[in-house]
């Protein structure tokens, strides 16, 4: 591992996965009756919100988000 991917890291956690993203994203449709863009930025304005979890959550609006422009 690289010095700067070492300090990237060590500051922001380990990357969100794929795997991580599609989970999240089944779970947030479960909870949000299939609406998993609004449930994602519903729960992403929560107050003291753990940082890995805001993370999880802009990446799977990044994902679907990219998924609809693409269609």
């Amino acid at each position: 591992m690289s010095v700067f991917g070492g300090l990237f890291n060590g500051v922001f956690g380990k990357p969100v996965s794929e795997r991580e993203i599609r989970a999240e994203a089944w779970a947030l449709g479960s909870r949000h009756r299939g609406d998993v863009l609004t449930g994602a930025r519903a729960e992403l304005a929560t107050e003291g919100l753990p940082f890995r979890r805001a993370m999880l959550l802009r990446a799977v609006i990044r994902s679907h988000t990219l998924a609809a422009t693409v269609s």
